[in-house]
């Protein structure tokens, strides 16, 4: 990545040309989108992805703008981690993914289905949210539902390539996040790092990681597989080779977090699907518009029920991920979610 100054100085400025840049071609833009969308099948297609590009398009210019004068107004960066710098940060996430997701479910016609199973009296303590990783949706929608619909705050960690997204770069930076690099060479410190954003979860605080370390693909699910073997680890390779839908969790940051974590913490598994194979721009374009339901389902265990030895833990960790598969496909099977599916195409 650039160094931080570089991107402050070029990147996110460059956001601010575009924007306007986009707001003076605006009346050929959308006379060119409604041209389009009459000989492109998918009922409006391009003006859809129009709506959705020029929303957040115009939220990440305010919110840039937004993060310029709390920078300002904090003595120029000297007091954000003040407790009302940090509270202002959250509830600008907050202001932007309810219009952003607001914008999305009525313009890709998007519904939600939830299951949710919590532990008896985890609604103030401190959680672990442990999710499935598959694609950028479905990570702004978790994202979303812990800070607007559950009014918590999010700890989040991500990789360092997101930091190209300016919006992105500026805010998570100023937050509790970690920005993680693939490599050996900085595991331990990513592990370390994430043990430390755990220990200081306070109430209605979640630290979200993925587990699988990046977006579910077969080559990665594989590739994931071939590890557990050259390490000798013959019996987890059986297990993730079980497991059709997801990858072989990585437990490294997760039992540093559960280590760290204070003794009140539940964790938090997350299960989804609805939006895994829109993972790119083309994907996106092809799925238009989606007419799906977004299912999850969320269960709870307090940390005091993890087991303590590092091979239980591994074990659990891994049966809960079995447990994700198995949900999600039983939910492929379901002819309501197949036929969602077909309306996509």
């Amino acid at each position: 990545m650039p160094p931080r100054w570089l991107r402050r100085l070029l990147i996110a400025p460059l956001i601010l040309v575009i924007c306007v840049a986009v707001l003076v071609s605006m009346p050929l833009i959308l006379v060119a989108a409604a041209a389009a969308s009459l000989w492109v099948p998918g009922r409006w297609r391009p003006l859809r992805l129009l709506l959705v590009g020029i929303v957040y398009l115009a939220l990440e210019t305010v919110a840039l703008i937004a993060l310029f004068l709390l920078w300002v107004f904090s003595g120029f960066g000297l007091w954000l981690d003040r407790p009302c710098f940090v509270e202002a940060h959250y509830r600008l996430l907050k202001w932007v993914l309810r219009l952003l997701i607001g914008t999305a479910r009525r313009a890709f016609n998007l519904r939600s289905e939830s299951e949710i199973e919590t532990v008896q009296g985890s609604g103030e303590a401190p959680r672990l949210v442990l999710c499935r990783h598959a694609g950028p949706g479905d990570s702004f929608l978790l994202i979303h539902g812990l800070l607007v619909d559950e009014d918590r705050r999010p700890r989040i960690v991500l990789k360092e390539t997101l930091q190209w997204e300016p919006m992105i770069d500026v805010v998570l930076n100023r937050l509790p996040s970690q920005f993680v690099s693939p490599g050996g060479n900085s595991r331990q410190r990513t592990i370390d790092s994430i043990g430390e954003l755990a220990a200081g979860l306070g109430q209605r605080d979640a630290l979200v990681i993925f587990p699988e370390g990046g977006n579910y693909t077969d080559r990665r699910r594989l590739r994931s597989i071939s590890k557990l073997e050259e390490r000798g680890e013959r019996d987890l390779a059986e297990r993730a080779r079980a497991m059709r839908n997801v990858i072989a969790p990585r437990p490294g940051g997760t039992l540093a977090a559960i280590d760290s974590a204070p003794d009140d913490t539940v964790v938090a598994f997350v299960a989804h699907t609805g939006l895994e194979d829109l993972s790119t721009a083309v994907d996106l374009w092809r799925g238009l518009p989606m007419d799906a339901a977004v299912c999850t389902s969320l269960w709870e265990v307090p940390v005091s029920e993890v087991p303590t030895d590092y091979d239980g833990r591994v074990d659990w960790l891994f049966s809960q991920f079995a447990r994700i598969d198995g949900w999600i496909e039983a939910r492929r099977d379901r002819p309501e979610v197949r036929s969602d599916q077909a309306a996509t195409t």
